[in-house]
């Protein structure tokens, strides 16, 4: 009896740890969100939005502010409409501007917003239009590659000709 009474509760601290890394998993992959507060959502337009990708966060000043809530694709712009949900603790002026940002050198993609100057906010259905678009790597390697092909398109003089 009392062995049978050990492992129930053994077995029950093992579901409970695998419970507990499960949940740990899915908060650190932004796959898991439990703020039950409700917000407001704005939309913007990109030209281009990289790696983003829905339940990024919404930064401003380093501080989480909101999460993007979906990406599609507007055909009649040809530009992706990202819809962003705001945590309603924090109001931003309706000529805020919004840039697609990089946590480190190749991490998680994200969007800054920068509070602009305007007496009224934001509120539910905005669109914000000053957006910058992400930085996209492959595209700023081209670009040092073609510039650095340029400085060097004059042919150099041969060897051993005076």
């Amino acid at each position: 009896m009392e062995r049978s009474k050990n492992d129930v509760w053994v077995g029950l601290f093992v579901i409970l740890g695998l419970a507990a890394l499960v949940f740990l998993a899915l908060q650190s992959a932004n796959l898991l969100n439990l703020h039950w507060q409700s917000g407001y959502e704005i939309s913007a337009k990109f030209d281009n939005i990289g790696g983003l990708k829905p339940k990024a966060a919404v930064r401003s000043a380093g501080v989480v502010v909101g999460r993007v809530r979906s990406i599609t694709f507007d055909d009649s712009t040809f530009q992706a409409k990202v819809a962003l949900e705001m945590d309603k603790r924090y109001l931003f002026p309706k000529d805020s501007s919004l840039k697609i940002l990089t946590s480190g050198l190749l991490g998680d993609q994200y969007i800054g917003i920068e509070a602009g100057a305007d007496e009224k906010n934001l509120v539910n259905g905005d669109s914000v239009t000053s957006t910058q678009s992400a930085v996209v790597l492959e595209n700023l390697i081209g670009q040092f590659l073609y510039g650095k092909a340029q400085e060097g398109g004059s042919p150099a003089p041969a060897a051993g000709k005076k």
